[in-house]
Order: C-alpha cells, then structure tokens, then sequence
C-alpha cells in the first residue's frame, strides 16, 4: 500500500521542506532584523524607510523556498490536477533535491537576519553609510540563491 502512494508522500514532504524551513528562516532573520529596527526607529522615526529595507531582506529566502514548492508542485502536477505516479525513490529523488533548498534558505536567512541587525546599527550611528550594511547582506543573499539554483538544477533535472 505504501508504494501507491508513498511516492507522492515523499515528494510532498521535500516541497513541504524547502517552502516551510526557508519560511521559519526567514521569520527568525527578519525578526531579528525587526528588533533591531524598532530600536532605532523609537529613537529617529526617520531612518523607518533604510531600516525597513534591512528588515525585508531576510525575506527573500522564504520566496525562494516558494518558488521550489511551486517547482515540485508542477513537476508531480499537483497544480493542474494530474498528478503523475511516483515511486517512492522518485519521491525520495525529489525530498533530496528540495534540502539544498530548506536548509540552505534557513540557515541563510537567519545569518542575514543577524548581518541585517549589525548593520541597521551602521543606520544608527552613520546614516550616510547605512549602503554599506546592504552590502554586506547581498554577500549573504548570494548563497541563498546559490541553494535556490542548486535545488532548481535538480528538481528539473528529474524525470518522472
């Protein structure tokens, strides 16, 4: 009985994986980020609009956990009503293309949550320079999309 349906069960739980990870990651990094913000925003409620900036970008990662559910999702065609029949290792391929996706977008939002916080204090301190703080999560987005492709590549590359 298992094999009738375990495949999609497996499957599910990859895309389950990568949008609901990349979304816990990206709720702690702007959360940590938003803390951050409140603070200097109570003290200048001017810099709202550069602090705000830096409290979206640990946002992303949750949009790209999305992007590999919507990827799955038509790959098993779930979104157009026929779904294709898996085999539990189809299933197992395609939980296994999903975790660069659910880690990499954690782990990656919440270290960007914390360079985001660091660099709102560059906000506080030297406004002129809040630029530079963007910068430095750039460095960190980048490998959240370094996941997002990697999880792309193989999900596509699957054939069902």
């Amino acid at each position: 009985m298992f094999e009738s349906f375990g495949g999609l069960a497996i499957a599910l739980l990859g895309a389950g994986l990568a949008v609901g990870l990349a979304c816990v990651g990206s709720a702690k990094g702007t959360g940590i980020a938003g803390e951050a913000a409140a603070g200097i925003v109570s003290e200048d409620p001017s810099k709202f609009g550069k602090a705000m900036i830096l409290q979206v970008l640990p946002g992303t990662q949750g949009l790209y956990g999305l992007v590999a559910w919507f990827l799955v999702a038509n790959k098993i065609g779930l979104l157009g009503g026929n779904l294709v029949e898996i085999s539990v290792a189809q299933g197992c391929q395609i939980l296994f293309a999903c975790l660069p996706v659910a880690l990499g977008e954690l782990l990656s939002a919440i270290a960007q949550g914390r360079v985001a916080a660091s660099s709102i204090n560059i906000l506080a301190k030297k406004p002129e320079d809040w630029s530079k703080g963007i910068l430095f999560c750039v460095m960190v987005e980048f490998y959240a999309i370094l996941s997002l492709l990697a999880g792309f590549l193989m999900i596509n590359g699957l054939v069902l």
